[in-house]
């Protein structure tokens, strides 16, 4: 169960489009949600990387040696 707050302008475009198409408002906030997750999780993976590795927590690798290491380089 999951119970969100919208501002009112995108409650009444979900509720048209539910109306539209028949569908429940659920319907669509829970696509809305699977297609965008993916997403968000990479962002957030993304910045906790760069947090690390301006924090000294973390080091990187050359794009060079990781294609060396992997017999990509020319």
């Amino acid at each position: 169960m999951l119970a969100i707050r919208l501002p009112a302008d995108i409650e009444k475009r979900l509720e048209a489009l539910a109306v539209a198409t028949g569908r429940t408002k659920s319907f669509y906030a829970r696509e809305a949600i699977l297609e965008h997750i993916d997403d968000l999780e990479d962002l957030y993976l993304a910045e906790q990387r760069l947090t690390d590795i301006r924090a000294g927590r973390t080091e990187t690798i050359p794009l060079e040696d990781v294609m060396k290491k992997h017999g990509l380089a020319d």
